[in-house]
């Protein structure tokens, strides 16, 4: 057999058929090592729709095979729009935790800075931090942790003229601050826009946790707190002081009822308060009555 006027046998004619097979093959995969990027490194568009990443997978692994939770349940987390007021003690664990479970876009709203007194209990924070305004610093620690999620920080105390507007963007609001007022303005906006409130409160070695969602039953924040204590019932913690742990324990509860509510899995805290003592390592759960005097959602 003769190729551009050379004799070539059978056998040598297959030996070169197999060479440009086999360095067609080695060209192609360098092309695509060149051109083809890292699958970690690729970001969807629109974060919060489509499938799931082959890195979310590895990266949700945990949940996907929880029976309550699964593919399902992570798509609805994925969707999920929630707002946590205060970046402190309590939104500290709260924020790391719904960012490592992959909800999609988490709003957080705080006007204070880092400060070296925060670092005993609020450990999103470190020293590198010290000065910045919190809302940017949770946001660049958070964004390290999960970059498949969205971040919106609002750096600024939240107003009465906002409130509901704001809230209004986003599926359920999580609220760890320590004054009443605050409270007191987060649940009527959450009252206003039906959107489910879970609050969390700590001092000193005590901590409690409740889902308020007076839309579907359950009393609100009112009902429970009408008034604002009298001075010196309910110190912050700044005045009474916090052991430092206690933050974790019940910012974690929280974010798991935040988990638990968006998946749809078990029991939620709605209509009970969970307290929990942490000097002798008890706790115990009270059910909660809506009151028909509420001045908010009565």
């Amino acid at each position: 057999m003769q190729l551009l006027g050379i004799d070539l046998s059978v056998e040598r004619l297959q030996f070169i058929v197999v060479l440009l097979l086999i360095a067609g093959v080695l060209l192609y995969i360098r092309f695509l090592r060149k051109y083809r990027k890292p699958l970690r490194d690729q970001e969807p568009q629109d974060m919060n729709q489509g499938p799931m990443s082959d890195t979310e997978i590895e990266r949700y692994a945990r949940h996907l095979i929880l029976r309550e939770v699964g593919g399902v349940g992570q798509q609805k987390l994925r969707k999920s729009k929630v707002l946590v007021i205060g970046a402190g003690g309590l939104g500290s664990p709260v924020l790391q935790y719904l960012a490592a479970a992959g909800v999609g876009m988490l709003g957080v709203i705080d006007d204070d800075a880092v400060s070296l007194s925060n670092l005993q209990r609020q450990v999103l924070f470190d020293e590198d931090q010290l000065d910045m305004p919190k809302v940017f610093a949770a946001e660049a620690k958070l964004n390290a942790l999960n970059p498949h999620i969205t971040i919106r920080p609002y750096n600024r105390r939240l107003t009465e003229n906002e409130a509901q507007d704001l809230f209004a963007d986003y599926d359920l609001v999580l609220d760890g601050t320590d004054n009443y007022q605050t409270r007191a303005l987060v649940n009527a906006a959450c009252v206003a826009g039906e959107t489910p409130l879970i609050s969390g409160a700590i001092s000193q070695w005590e901590g409690q946790v409740s889902l308020f969602d007076p839309a579907n039953g359950t009393p609100c924040y009112a009902c429970i707190f009408p008034e604002e204590p009298a001075d010196g019932l309910a110190p912050s913690c700044a005045q009474a002081g916090v052991m430092g742990a206690l933050p974790g324990i019940i910012g974690s509860i929280m974010a798991a009822e935040a988990i638990k509510y968006i998946t749809g899995a078990g029991q939620t805290l709605a209509g009970d308060m969970l307290i929990f003592d942490a000097l002798y390592g008890e706790s115990r759960k009270i059910g909660l009555q809506k009151s028909a005097e509420c001045s908010v959602c009565g």
